[in-house]
């Protein structure tokens, strides 16, 4: 005997489907993106710090990298050092030329103070991270090849991670961003979100 779809289908037992616990997906899905927010507030502060530290290292000369009578604050020079004595490969000469200059100094001091204020805060991240970046590979270019790979080193792993932190929205958590996106300059040049 041959029975009809219709028939089977009105008799044979009905698969019921799988139990969705909705509480537990979203609390787990909500603790997963805190748990991200959170991770990236922590990369972007990190990041923020090595730029501040390098900033108020070089200005007080506190003795890290920088003594107290090479400090800023007492006439030395944040750039003359690394530009004069480290510079290698095909830009040695012209970072030779512009190690120590005044104008190369401000520019220097005034990005690793800006960079470490707006990652520390989470302000103006695509500003901020576009100036890391920028800075973060004239510094790798300073020495080349760089002394443990053909390439890579760590000042091109730091750009790319301080340039995917506006695009992860890093500033949502353990900074002043969702403050700061609110502002009316911002509203004004959305670019300094």
């Amino acid at each position: 005997m041959k029975l009809s779809a219709q028939s089977t289908s009105r008799h044979a037992p009905q698969a019921r489907p799988a139990r969705v616990d909705l509480h537990a997906s979203t609390t787990a899905a909500s603790s997963t993106s805190v748990a991200r927010r959170y991770l990236l507030a922590a990369l972007r502060l990190a990041l923020g710090w090595v730029f501040l530290w390098a900033f108020l290292d070089k200005t007080f000369g506190l003795g890290h990298e920088t003594t107290h009578k090479q400090a800023w604050i007492h006439g030395g020079s944040p750039t003359y050092g690394f530009l004069h004595f480290s510079a290698a490969g095909p830009f040695a000469g012209f970072y030779k030329d512009i190690a120590g200059q005044g104008w190369a100094d401000w520019l220097f001091m005034l990005g690793l103070l800006g960079i470490g204020i707006g990652l520390c805060a989470g302000i103006a991240m695509r500003a901020s991270a576009a100036a890391a970046a920028i800075m973060l590979v004239l510094m790798w270019s300073v020495v080349l090849p760089p002394a443990n790979n053909p390439f890579m080193d760590d000042h091109l792993i730091y750009a790319i991670a301080v340039l995917a932190l506006p695009m992860l929205g890093a500033d949502r958590a353990l900074g002043l961003g969702e403050w700061w996106k609110r502002t009316a300059i911002v509203r004004r040049f959305p670019i300094l979100a």
